[in-house]
Parts: structure tokens; sequence; C-alpha cells
């Protein structure tokens, strides 16, 4: 499983902890379940699981992630913080910042030259392009007496997929539909081994997302748009912002006030399509 000799290890890349213990299968259940026994097993901090294809992939509010054998990136990182529970929603927002950025490193040129759209954020957890979505990020955190025994953060990047199913082919793109160029998925893993230590980083300086904060709001799709926020107390109509330090969506609703919404709480739509 640790074998660096590997075919599916990344190739070349420099993290001083994340990845350092990697752990692949060919096929799994969840990486997020795996990285939470071996986080439970005693695995370090910045333990990564990677799988070929997942029969029982995760996504956001239950749902389930289509994860097909050999087209995309299902992987984990599994974190150790010693920051208040409260803080661990924001890491959704880390992760999205630090695959925005490696998607970028690794497809970004073929994009452009492509006169392809640009890869941004939705707000909180997805990577779009085309105004579709390319990745999907999941965060799991366990606590026990008010402290953060482990978070796990999960990421599905759409890499080759030529096709989606028909519910979903709407909405989903892949770096393959969007560049016309296949990629090797280890080398975008190591990137974003690489980008997620340097944002985590920056945000552990105060646990929040002022340092990053510009980054990430440079990258947000929804800013400056029309969006629909389904609260369950009452849906509404409010144009975005951008976000605040706690990682929370800043929206304008259509009396002139200013509200935050807290991404566990609600999800915000657009309002002609996904974003």
């Amino acid at each position: 499983m640790n074998d660096r000799t590997s075919a599916n290890y990344p190739k070349d890349f420099r993290t001083k902890w994340a990845g350092q213990d990697y752990r692949y299968f060919e096929v799994t259940g969840s990486t997020n379940d795996d990285c939470i026994r071996f986080l439970q097993e005693g695995a370090p901090h910045g333990t990564v699981v990677v799988s070929g294809a997942q029969t029982a992939g995760k996504g956001r509010r239950g749902r389930v992630w289509d994860s097909p054998p050999g087209e995309a990136v299902y992987m984990s990182v599994g974190l150790k913080p010693d920051f208040s529970p409260e803080k661990a929603s924001m890491l959704t927002l880390v992760m999205a910042l630090a695959v925005c950025r490696a998607i970028e490193d690794v497809a970004g040129d073929f994009a452009l030259a492509g006169e392809g759209e640009k890869f941004q954020i939705k707000w909180p957890n997805d990577i779009v392009c085309g105004g579709k979505k390319v990745c999907g990020i999941l965060t799991e955190m366990r606590v026990c007496t008010g402290k953060i025994e482990q978070v796990v953060i999960g990421v599905g990047i759409n890499v080759n997929c030529r096709s989606f199913a028909e519910e979903i082919s709407r909405t989903a793109t892949s770096l393959w539909q969007v560049t016309g160029t296949e990629f090797v998925c280890e080398d975008l893993i190591g990137r974003v081994l690489e980008q997620f230590e340097h944002y985590y980083e920056k945000f552990a300086e105060k646990c929040d997302m002022s340092t990053i904060m510009g980054e990430y709001v440079e990258k947000l799709v929804n800013v400056e748009k029309e969006v629909r926020v389904l609260d369950p107390r009452g849906e509404y109509t409010a144009v975005a912002l951008g976000i605040n330090e706690q990682g929370e969506l800043l929206v304008k609703k259509e009396d002139g006030t200013v509200a935050s919404v807290y991404a566990g709480e609600v999800s915000v739509r657009g309002i002609y399509g996904y974003v």
C-alpha cells in the first residue's frame, strides 16, 4: 500500500507531511471511511488514501458520489488538527482552493489554449468549469469531549471521464471534456497535496480564512451573481458578495441587508442553473 515505487504513487511531489503516509487501493468502498479507520489505528496527520474506484463513494448531504474505475481521482486526506471543532468546516474551503490551483497547474494551459472556461470554485465545496462540476469535496469530522479527534477531507475529481450518466450530464464535466487532453491522475494528486499543504499552513496561522480569503474570492464563481439560498427556514434570492473570515458566504438580500450563510446549514444554487 505504501510502495512509493508503484505506478500509482505521485512522482516528484514535495511535501513535508501531506501524503508522506500514502495508501493506494485498486478498489475500495469509500476512501473517507478507509482514512477514518487508519487514523483511528494511529496513522499520522496528513495520511492520504487513494483508490482507483469506489463502490460506496459519498457526496455532501448523504448523496452518492459516482465513482467509476480508471477515470477520476478518488482521494482522502486525514488530519489531526489541534484547533477547535467549529473551525473544521473551513477546511473544505481550504481544500477547494488547493484543488482549484492544482487543476490549473496541470490542466489550465490546455483549457485556455482551447478557449475554454476558467476553473473556479462554487462555494463551498465544488470546482466548476463552464458552469459544470469538475470536483466535489466532502469533509467529515470526529469529536471527543469537545476536541477534534480527526478530520478527513474527501476529494473526487473528474479527470478522463468521456461521458456521464444522463441524470448528471447537465451538471458534470471532466478535465478531458474541457481540454480534449488525457491526464495522469497521479500527477494531479501530487499537485493537490502540495497546494493543500501550502494553504493549510497559511490557514493554521490564524485558524480562519483571513490569510487566503483574497485568493479564494478571486476564484469564486458566485461573486456578484444572483443565487438562490436554500435555507430550511425559508428560501430567498440574493447576490453573492464573497466570504468572511469564517468562510461563510456573504449575500445581499433583495431588501439590501447583508447576511452570512453557513455551509453546514444551507445550500446555494444559481438562479438559471447549477452555478
